[in-house]
């Protein structure tokens, strides 16, 4: 007989499991959160004021995912409706040293960051004697010191209040099935706190998928992904130095390996949103550089686990955001929630595939064209077309 396969178990995110997922920007007070917000969601949201605490509650914009891809579609079949893929982004409080223990508007600040699902954490690099620094001086690693710390600080009081919850069920003893999963419950709880108070953020921990459902629930601030803004003046920028930089890249690769590091000037973001799209283009040219910000937004999508699918036609091309590895039934949801309960089958094609064939005939002639049930796992890229059956009233 051959041998049996291997059951591979699945590898479960942390997080929540859905598509419309939230960014969170943050950081100490005045490092240019307020401004970048602005300069990214091109609103007047927001409150680049130079003082601690000028934004109190989040404000809250959509910003339009950039995508060569769609654009092509568009052009392609030059529908009547466009749609292009957004993330939700969140220009949060800032945050100061004692936050965790509700200095500054430290809890507020903190439940703000519980309720998003990754971190743009700006670290200003620049100096300015017009702007001041809460804590005196520009020192970027001592802010993130201060950050990393409040952020596992909380964290800690999290888990802790989760371990006094389960020890009060587990007391009671047992050898029932609910007893052993609650035991296993508080065993992970007690891992999960052993590794913060090591000094440790629970996104660089190896969990398993029983502890990652544990985990989750608890919307721990440690475990949500980061991507480090490195804030620097236009100047820097522009020629790509700065004196602040190697001790930086040197704290991110001892406390928070493999997360991304992207170097930005909001000065400079801020002055090209106040341009149109031709003179901000033409100010580029000159300058030899260009806008940090669609790879701010495109690499925030790649640590949230983004990815989108297309539906295309000359009446409409839209693209859903989607996380990778949900199968076709959990994508179809995405369009309508009925469509996931009466989901039958997907028409299915990459956008690359058409791209190279040139249009949807020649896609079909080639043989391209797929027909995929239940199990079939949406790839970043696919055109689908989805059958559903009629909704039960």
């Amino acid at each position: 007989m051959p041998p049996k396969k291997a059951v591979k178990e699945e590898k479960i995110l942390l997080g929540r499991p859905g598509n419309s997922l939230k960014s969170g920007i943050v950081g100490l007070a005045n490092v240019g959160k307020s401004t970048l917000f602005q300069a990214i969601t091109k609103c007047s949201l927001g409150n680049p004021a130079n003082f601690p605490y000028a934004t109190i509650d989040p404000e809250e914009a959509r910003v339009i995912v950039p995508d060569a891809r769609y654009d092509w579609l568009c052009q392609h079949y030059k529908p009547k409706s466009q749609v292009p893929a957004n993330l939700t982004v969140y220009d949060i409080a800032g945050l100061t040293r004692g936050s965790s223990t509700g200095a500054g508007l430290g809890n507020a600040f903190l439940s703000h960051i519980r309720a998003v699902d990754a971190i743009f954490q700006v670290v200003r690099c620049f100096d300015d004697a017009e702007i001041i620094h809460v804590e005196g001086d520009v020192n970027p690693t001592r802010d993130l010191d201060i950050i990393s710390e409040e952020l596992r600080l909380k964290d800690i009081e999290f888990v802790e209040k989760a371990k006094e919850n389960l020890a009060k069920q587990t007391r009671r003893g047992g050898q029932s099935l609910e007893m052993k999963k609650l035991k296993e419950e508080e065993a992970t709880v007690d891992k999960i706190l052993a590794w913060l108070n090591d000094g440790k953020d629970v996104r660089k921990g190896e969990w398993g998928p029983k502890e990652v459902e544990v985990i989750n629930p608890l919307f721990l601030l440690t475990a949500k992904p980061v991507v480090y803004l490195i804030n620097l003046s236009e100047k820097d920028y522009l020629r790509q130095k700065n004196k602040y930089l190697p001790k930086v890249m040197e704290w991110i690769k001892t406390n928070a390996a493999g997360d991304p590091v992207l170097p930005i000037s909001v000065s400079f973001e801020e002055r090209l949103a106040t341009m149109s799209d031709e003179e901000a283009a033409e100010e580029c040219k000159t300058l030899g550089s260009k806008s940090a910000l669609p790879k701010v937004i495109v690499t925030m999508r790649q640590a949230l686990n983004l990815a989108s699918f297309f539906t295309t036609g000359t009446d409409e091309v839209r693209q859903w955001t989607i996380r990778k590895g949900i199968k076709a039934p959990q994508a179809a949801g995405v369009i309508h929630t009925d469509f996931e309960k009466t989901f039958i089958q997907c028409i299915v094609y990459n956008y690359d595939t058409l791209k190279e064939y040139g249009d949807e005939n020649a896609v079909k002639a080639a043989g391209k064209v797929m027909t995929k049930g239940k199990d079939y796992v949406v790839e970043d890229g696919d055109i689908l077309l989805i059958k559903a059956g009629a909704a039960k009233a």
